[in-house]
C-alpha cells in the first residue's frame, strides 16, 4: 500500500502542485459562520508520532464520513511529515493539513530537517511551532522560546500558519506562576512579529500537567487563563490583535469536556492529541457553539 501511495505521489509531483492535483471528498458544513467581527472556531488535532498507513487511511474514512463541519469552524490535522501526503490526497476538502514542525532556515545543507517552504509548496497550510514536549526535546536539548519564535517569524514568510504553542508545568501551575511562564514564552514571538504576522498565528494555550494526563483544566480554570493571555497581549501587541487572535486550549480536551470549555467567551478552539486519533475528535468538532 506504501509504494502504490509512494507511486502516485511521485507521478502527481512531477506534473503539477501536489495539493492542487488530489481529488479529496468534498466539504460539508452546517449551521452559519462566525458573525463579522468575531472569531471563528479553530480545532486542531495533533496525531504527534502516531499512526501506520493503514490506521490513518482507517481513521481518515471516519473523518471523511462524520457529517458536516459547524460553519463557525475551522479544522486542522496535524500528522507526521510522512502521512502528509495520503493527507493530502485522501482527507477531506474542509480539514487543512498542519506539520508538527519546520525548520528554522531556508532550504539547503540542513540534513532531517524539513523547510517550511518545502511544506508549502506540498499543499500544507499550518504548522505547530513550540510544543511543550519539543520544549522538552527528545533525548536532545529541548527547544526555547527564542528558537520557537524565529521558527514562528520563518514559517509565516513562507506563507505558512501557526499554532503558537505555549503552557505551564504543574510545579509551576502550583506555585502561581502560570502567566510568568505563558508571559515568557510569547514575550520574543512578542518582540519580532508585526501585527500583520498575528493575523496567521494561534495561540494554543496548553498546560503542560494536563497534556496526555487525562487531567484538565475545569472550564473556569482554562477561561481564567485564556482572559490572562488575551490581556497579556492587549498590553504588549495592541487591543486590535488581542481581540482578533484565536487562542486554543490544549490540556486533554475531549468529546466529553469540550462543549463546556468552548462555551468559554476566550476559548477558542482546541489543540487535541489522542481524541484526534478516532472519530470522537468530530466530538470535538461538534462541540463548537452556534454563533
Amino acid at each position: 500500500v506504501l509504494s502504490f501511495h509512494l507511486i502516485i505521489y511521485l507521478s502527481l509531483i512531477a506534473t503539477m502542485a501536489f495539493a492542487d492535483s488530489c481529488s479529496r471528498p468534498e466539504a460539508s458544513s452546517k449551521g452559519s459562520a462566525a458573525p463579522e467581527g468575531t472569531r471563528t472556531y479553530l480545532i486542531g488535532g495533533n496525531w504527534k508520532a502516531n499512526g501506520t498507513v493503514a490506521s490513518c487511511e482507517k481513521i481518515i474514512g471516519d473523518f471523511n464520513a462524520a457529517g458536516p463541519i459547524p460553519a463557525n469552524a475551522e479544522v486542522v490535522i496535524g500528522c507526521p511529515f510522512i502521512h502528509i501526503p495520503l493527507c493530502l490526497m485522501s482527507l477531506r476538502k474542509d480539514i487543512e493539513i498542519a506539520a508538527q514542525d519546520c525548520a528554522l532556515d531556508s532550504c539547503g545543507a540542513h540534513t532531517g530537517e524539513i523547510c517550511a517552504s518545502q511544506l508549502k509548496d506540498l499543499g500544507v497550510t499550518w504548522v505547530i511551532l513550540g510544543h511543550s514536549e519539543r520544549r522538552e526535546g527528545f533525548g536532545m536539548a529541548g527547544e526555547d522560546s527564542e528558537l520557537v519564535a524565529k521558527k514562528t517569524k520563518k514559517a509565516l514568510s513562507e506563507g505558512l500558519k501557526v499554532m503558537l504553542c505555549i503552557g505551564e508545568k504543574k510545579e509551576e501551575r502550583e506555585a502561581g506562576t502560570t502567566m510568568d511562564v505563558c508571559a515568557s514564552q510569547l514575550k520574543p514571538a512578542a518582540e519580532i512579529l508585526s501585527k500583520e504576522d498575528w493575523a496567521n498565528v494561534s495561540i494554543a494555550y496548553e498546560p503542560v500537567w494536563a497534556i496526555g494526563t487525562g487531567l484538565t483544566a475545569t472550564p473556569e480554570m482554562a477561561q481564567d487563563t485564556h482572559a490572562s493571555i488575551r490581556q497579556w497581549m492587549v498590553d504588549n501587541v495592541g487591543a486590535d490583535v488581542a481581540a482578533a487572535v484565536r487562542i486554543q486550549y490544549g490540556g486533554s480536551m475531549k468529546g466529553a469536556n469540550a462543549a463546556g470549555l468552548l462555551a468559554k467567551p476566550d476559548i477558542d478552539g482546541g489543540l487535541i492529541g489522542g481524541a484526534s486519533l478516532t472519530a470522537g475528535f468530530f466530538d470535538c468538532v461538534n462541540g463548537v457553539p452556534s454563533p
